[in-house]
Formats: structure tokens, C-alpha cells, sequence
């Protein structure tokens, strides 16, 4: 939306850009035309000057010529003096004090009225005529056939041709200064508006009748504009504040920079606004409850979907059938889950059972033989099968049909091979310590039929005539599982050495759990048997078991 925005808030301020232009083009015009206004009065000024001395210079002579002309410069406001030379520029009357001049017939105005029939006027008379900047405007006086019989002169203050700056064609804030051709102020109505000239203001005056410059007066942008007043030696200048673009923009609010930026923030808001109480806040709503489905809660319900937006309101739709399909499919896949686990405890269940009956068919068969040899071949065979059944048997009976905690099963493992001994025998004690572990069915039966080997050897060698005491020792450390049977008998150098089946046995089961075993002679004198194999691939199959029964 802002993106949107943005070219209607280029498009105010290229538009502010143009009209401050247009306004600061219109000011510069205006100021030219008041300078070029105010120099035409000055001029018209001078004008009836002409017209006054013209006027005067037939009777300017004789005995009233000094009030006459007094009552003139009362009359006639701006005049400072009103004098009557002879040829020789000496003071034949006039209306107040003229200071001595000796040389005044041979000053340059003088012999331009001598040689001129019109109006000639000088900033530079000589003297000082008035006691402050002034003009003298004077034409020349002749007799009846023409020659020359003097000057009258009149003195104009300057500061009487000054314009005002309060008039209605000035812009606020304006001053007026008087300016000579050398670029010197001769009188200003306000000394702090005015900076001095730029070097090239006096040609580009002369080449366009007036001309407009900016300068920096105070701190203060301001703009000036010379125009020519008498000739080439004195000019009029105008002083104003330069728009700036804030100032501007206060006298012209609506048609600035302030409606676009307004109009910009106002519909920006409200969209954000109508977005987040429309839109955001049911978005939020919805994201949560996504949240509370991804955590597995999928019997929440989007409860307000009544208040929402159409588009809204469906998307919550599409979120509750989603919950409701994937409800669906968990209780489809938990069923289903549920009858392959009965299935599975079933089969481990027949399984035993038909490992059991092979056990009794082998125990029968045992009893029927009367060779040593052959008995006890059966028995070792027979023990291997309700080894496989105790397995089996635990597969059922736990709550994971995947994995077998190992501790109880050797308890119960070992408490059946020494209890099928010890009626035929002397008693066996045991001492058993075994790390929790679980562990998948393909590991744990070769584990339990190293486990049958080992103490079935002890009780065939260690234990036989004489009873004992058998160790089963199993731990875990550093990611290896290390199972030790170890008996107290008297273990020979053929004991530790000997390949026999059992032997042969054992170390294909160590093999089969990737894993190694080994014989060795216990601080007893007995015989320990150690079987140590990689823990890791069990964790990582009970891993992904649990996986399995999660899903």
C-alpha cells in the first residue's frame, strides 16, 4: 500500500516544487516592477521639476525673486532649495542658503546648462547644497534673443525620491535603498536588509532595465533588484525576504506538501488498521491453532470462526478438515497398529509354545537314552531351545514387541539353567549384576545363547560333584556392552585353551553380535568368560522401533 501510495506523494511534491517556482518567479517579477515603478516616479519627479523650473525661469529675477521662489519650496514638498545663478554662477536669489563657490561657472553641469536647452541634473554639483545627499536638477535662463543669462537650479533631496516601503506594491518585509554607479548606498530605510552588489549588477542593470540577485543578509535568504533612476549615476534598489519552501508552504497549506503527507499517513493507517482487524489478527488467531495441531492437539477447533472474513472463515475450514482427516488417519493407523501387535504376540506366543513342546518332546527323548554322551548332548541341545523360548516368551509378555529390557531377562535365564540343575546335583549359588539395556529380538538370541554356552560349561566343569558359585556380571561403557560369567572352580590350562563345540559356539555368537569373546582365568582360579560387542546399533534399533510404535 505504501508502495501505492508513493507516487501520489512524488506527484505533491514535484507539484510544490513547481508552484514554489512559479511563486518565487511571480515575487522576482513583482519586485523588478516595483523598482522599475519606483524609478519611473522618481523620474516623473524630476520631470515636473523641469516643468517647475521652465516655468519659473522667465520671472526668477528681480525683487520679489527670493520670496517667490521660498513660497514655491514650501509649497511643493521634496525641494530642498531653489536657486537663480547669473552667467557668471554667482547666486542671484533664492530661496535659502547657497554655500560659496568660486568656481562654479567652470564646474562640468554648470557648462552642460550653458551649452544645453534642457533639463540637466548632477549628483555632484561641487558643494554640498543641502546638508545631505541630494540632486540638482538645472535648466538654463535666456534673454529675449536668446543668449545665455544664467542657470536656476533645484536642489532635490534624495531622500525625497527614495520610494517608501510600506506601499501596497511592496511585498512585506521589503526595503529601499538608493545606490550610486560606483555601487556606494546613498540613503537605505533599512541598513540590516541590504548586502553589497554583486561585481557584474551595474552592466546586466544597464543591459535589462533592472536586475534581480539573491544574497544572504543576517542569516536571511533575501532577493534584490537594481533599477536605473537617473542615468548612469544613480539607481534605486528593492530588498525582500526570498520565498522559502516552508514559508511558502504556510501561506499555501492545502496546495503543498502538508495535504499529500496527510492524505498519505490517513490512508496508510487505515489500512493498517482495516489489515490488522480484518486480516493480521485472524491470521495470528489461525496460526496459533496451527501451532496447537503441530504439537499433536488436534481437537481444538477454531471456536470464533463465525466473526471472521469469508476468505478467512474458509481458511479455518480447511484447517478443521485437515485436523479432522489426520484424527481420522491416527485412529486408522493406531488400529491398525494394535491388531499387527496382537498378531506379533500371537506368533511369539505359538512360537514359544511350539519351542516348548520340542523341549518336552527332547526331555522325553533324553530319559529313553542310556548313553552319558548322548543324555547330555540332549540336555545341552534342549536348554539351547528353552533359551530360544525364554526369548520369545519376553517378546510376548513385555509392553514393546521390538525390544527386550536385557537385566530381567538374564535374571530369569539364569535362574532357569540353575534351577534345571540343581535337583540332579549340589547346589549352585549365583551373584548377578546387570546394566539396563534394551535391545532388539536378532541381538538378544545369540546373546542368550552365548550366555547358555558359558554357564552350561561351568556347570559341566566347575561345578560338577561340587557346587559354586557363578557370577553374571553385564555393563555398559562407552557405547560397548560387556557380559562376564565367571565361576570359582579350579581352571586348567585344557580349560582355558580348549576349542570344543561350546567354544566353537561362542565365538560364532560373539561374531554374529559383531562383537569378540575370550577366556581367561578370574582372581578366583576359576574360569570368566567375557563377551563385549557395540551397544550402538541396538540404540539405534530401539530408536527406531520406538519410532515405529510412536506412529
Amino acid at each position: 500500500m505504501a508502495a501505492a501510495l508513493l507516487p501520489v506523494l512524488m506527484l505533491g511534491a514535484v507539484q510544490t516544487g513547481l508552484a514554489f517556482n512559479r511563486e518565487a518567479e511571480l515575487q522576482r517579477e513583482s519586485l523588478a516592477s516595483a523598482a522599475m515603478r519606483s524609478a519611473a516616479d522618481a523620474r516623473a519627479r524630476m520631470e515636473s521639476a523641469d516643468i517647475l523650473l521652465e516655468t519659473l525661469a522667465p520671472g526668477s529675477v528681480g525683487f520679489a525673486c527670493a520670496r517667490r521662489l521660498g513660497e514655491v519650496v514650501q509649497r511643493i514638498p521634496g525641494y530642498a532649495n531653489l536657486i537663480r545663478f547669473d552667467a557668471l554662477g554667482r547666486v542671484a536669489c533664492a530661496a535659502g542658503d547657497v554655500p560659496a563657490d568660486p568656481r562654479r561657472a567652470e564646474r562640468d553641469w554648470f557648462q552642460q546648462v550653458r551649452a544645453s536647452d534642457d533639463l540637466v541634473i548632477t549628483r555632484d554639483p561641487g558643494v554640498d547644497y543641502a546638508g545631505q545627499p541630494a540632486l540638482v536638477a538645472a535648466v538654463p535662463a535666456r534673454t529675449a534673443d536668446g543668449r545665455f543669462d544664467g542657470v536656476l537650479a533645484a536642489v532635490i533631496a534624495l531622500s525625497s525620491l527614495q520610494p517608501g516601503s510600506n506601499t501596497g506594491a511592496m511585498p512585506e518585509g521589503s526595503a529601499v535603498a538608493l545606490l550610486d554607479g560606483a555601487g556606494r548606498f546613498v540613503t537605505m530605510t533599512q541598513a540590516q536588509a541590504f548586502a553589497p552588489p554583486p561585481a557584474d549588477w551595474l552592466d546586466r542593470t544597464r543591459q535589462r532595465g533592472a536586475h534581480v540577485w539573491y544574497a544572504r543578509v543576517g542569516g536571511e535568504r533575501r532577493a534584490h533588484v537594481a533599477a536605473p533612476l537617473v542615468g548612469d549615476s544613480l539607481y534605486v534598489i528593492l530588498s525582500a525576504p526570498a520565498p522559502g519552501l516552508l514559508s511558502w508552504a504556510r501561506l499555501n497549506p492545502l496546495t503543498g506538501l502538508i495535504l499529500p503527507l496527510v492524505t498519505f499517513a490517513v490512508v496508510l493507517l487505515t489500512v493498517f488498521i482495516a489489515a490488522d482487524r480484518v486480516v493480521v489478527r485472524w491470521l495470528i488467531y489461525l496460526q496459533r491453532i496451527a501451532a496447537l495441531y503441530a504439537r499433536g492437539r488436534l481437537t481444538v477447533r477454531p471456536a470464533r470462526s463465525e466473526d471472521m472474513p469469508t476468505e478467512i472463515r474458509d481458511l479455518a475450514e480447511t484447517l478443521e478438515d485437515m485436523a479432522d482427516a489426520i484424527v481420522g488417519r491416527d485412529a486408522s493407523l493406531r488400529e491398525s497398529l494394535a491388531q499387527k501387535d496382537e498378531l506379533m504376540r500371537e506368533i511369539h506366543h505359538r512360537v514359544k509354545n511350539n519351542l516348548q513342546v520340542i523341549s518336552s518332546l527332547l526331555s522325553m527323548q533324553q530319559r529313553a537314552l542310556s548313553d552319558p554322551g548322548a543324555r547330555a548332548a540332549m540336555s545341552d541341545t534342549r536348554q539351547r531351545i528353552s533359551a530360544l523360548a525364554l526369548v520369545y516368551r519376553a517378546l510376548y509378555q513385555g509392553p514393546d514387541l521390538r525390544r527386550v529390557d536385557l537385566r530381567p531377562f538374564l535374571e530369569e535365564l539364569t535362574a532357569q539353567l540353575v534351577a534345571g540343575e540343581s535337583l540332579s546335583g549340589p547346589p549352585v549359588r549365583t551373584k548377578l549384576h546387570a546394566d539396563t539395556l534394551m535391545i532388539d529380538p536378532d541381538r538378544l538370541a545369540p546373546l542368550a545363547l552365548f550366555a547358555v554356552e558359558a554357564i552350561t560349561n561351568a556347570q559341566k566343569h566347575a561345578f560338577a560333584g561340587r557346587g559354586g558359585l557363578l557370577g553374571v556380571d553385564f555393563r555398559v561403557r562407552d557405547g560397548e556392552g560387556v557380559l562376564e560369567i565367571s565361576d570359582d572352580g579350579v581352571a586348567n590350562d585344557e580349560a582355558l585353551g580348549g576349542a570344543g563345540v561350546g567354544r566353537t559356539l561362542m565365538t560364532a555368537f560373539a561374531r554374529q553380535l559383531r562383537g569378540r569373546s575370550e577366556v581367561v582365568r578370574n582372581a578366583e582360579g576359576g574360569v570368566t568368560v567375557r563377551l563385549t560387542f557395540p551397544t550402538a546399533a541396538a540404540g539405534a534399533s530401539g530408536e527406531a522401533s520406538g519410532n515405529q510404535a510412536a506412529a
